[in-house]
């Protein structure tokens, strides 16, 4: 409910380019750049967030991040100047949403499950979609019908209407309510709180750092922002728009890519804890280049349905990449795999940001998104090819007695 609550924040700044552009003649440049913040920052939160939930509980911080949300949608509706937009949109609500990040979802996976994680990593996952599936059509009505504003304000009403629910029945630990974590052989009493959140995270990050696959994982998952939330969620819908599609019928193809997210999601938890996790990390993004070369040749005033293949195709691949890199990550750094993997999300929302920056700057300059879906598309078999040499860490031996 948390995620899903808080997935409006991702909805929206897809439909706000050409409604921004035509009320304050602001360039899509100028538009994206403030979404690349968002971006930006939502990943830059999370390794910090890990470790503050570390600190002081993921109720404390995820209330507090919804609040921040909260307060930086419902500040746009008063902005008259572009870095109005990069203060509220950007910097607030990346902020907050960079603490309601994917690290969220592996924090509370490694402490409340031992057996089964890729399955509960994937729904976790797939309830960000489940969001967009409930917001994108509701907000691209309301953009299309009533402005953007009433978007806005719906997004900081939804962030605000889950905080009660947070405060009064998410619980930090299994041991909160005397539980094991599900499939643990025994009873873990709950650590005492991490102190020097910022310095955990730092040095999480050092000797990661120090490591092959760390840079391997983070090469991988930039280019998988590049190529989901920094080119479709964010270009998407004004590319189709360009073509002469309605707003409102590319917004509900974006909210269809949302359903077939959540079941491939899901599946890739099931197929991560079954199967070798880079591979199936070469194998998504492999197909994910592919059905992006194609997209441009797609673009057209209706639905039609060779697009729809491409909606259902490309929406089973959206992050179904969580699942397997958050597995190698807890495979490679341990106790310390969700403050990594929030590192690794930083690199995804960077790659995300760049592209949210530059797609816009290239609609600008060419007419057309057409020269972004063709290197997104090289850039996915570029990833392809790096999840494939990631190594494998070595099983451990017993030691000798």
């Amino acid at each position: 409910m948390t995620i899903i609550g808080a997935a409006g924040f991702a909805s929206l700044p897809g439909l706000l380019i050409d409604p921004l552009h035509a009320e304050f003649g602001w360039s899509r440049g100028t538009i994206g750049f403030a979404a690349s913040v968002n971006l930006a920052l939502y990943g830059l939160t999370a390794p910090f967030a890990a470790a503050l939930m570390d600190r002081f509980g993921i109720r404390r911080v995820v209330a507090c991040a919804l609040t921040v949300i909260a307060t930086g949608a419902g500040l746009t509706v008063f902005m008259t100047e572009s870095w109005q937009l990069v203060l509220c949109w950007g910097v607030l609500v990346g902020l907050g949403s960079g603490s309601m990040a994917l690290a969220f979802a592996a924090t509370v996976t490694n402490r409340w499950f031992v057996a089964r994680r890729g399955l509960v990593t994937g729904i976790l996952t797939a309830a960000g979609a489940s969001g967009q599936l409930i917001f994108l059509p509701l907000l691209s009505w309301i953009v299309e019908h009533h402005g953007w504003r009433p978007a806005a304000l719906i997004v900081a009403a939804a962030a605000l209407a889950v905080v009660p629910f947070v405060w009064l029945l998410l619980r930090d630990h299994p041991a909160d309510v005397g539980l094991t974590a599900y499939g643990a052989q025994a009873y873990a009493p709950k650590p005492a709180p991490v102190s020097g959140a910022a310095l955990r995270a730092v040095k999480a990050l050092v000797n990661a750092a120090r490591t092959g696959p760390f840079w391997l994982l983070a090469g991988t998952f930039a280019i998988c922002g590049a190529s989901t939330n920094g080119l479709v969620k964010t270009h998407f819908v004004p590319a189709a728009h360009d073509h002469g599609m309605p707003v409102t019928a590319a917004a509900g193809l974006l909210a269809v890519i949302g359903v077939f997210d959540v079941v491939g999601t899901i599946a890739s938890g099931w197929f991560t804890d079954r199967f070798e996790a880079r591979r199936l990390l070469a194998v998504y993004y492999g197909l994910r280049g592919v059905s992006l070369m194609f997209l441009p040749m797609l673009m057209a005033p209706s639905v039609h349905p060779p697009m729809i293949f491409f909606i259902v195709f490309y929406g089973l691949d959206w992050v179904a990449t969580v699942p397997p890199t958050i597995a190698l990550c807890r495979e490679h750094y341990g106790d310390d795999s969700a403050i990594v993997f929030g590192w690794v999300l930083a690199s995804h929302q960077v790659g995300a940001a760049l592209v949210a920056f530059l797609g816009g700057v290239a609609r600008d300059a060419f007419g057309s998104y057409d020269l972004v879906w063709y290197a997104s598309g090289a850039l996915c078999a570029v990833a392809a090819l790096m999840a494939l040499i990631i190594r494998r860490r070595p099983a451990r031996t017993p030691a000798a007695v």
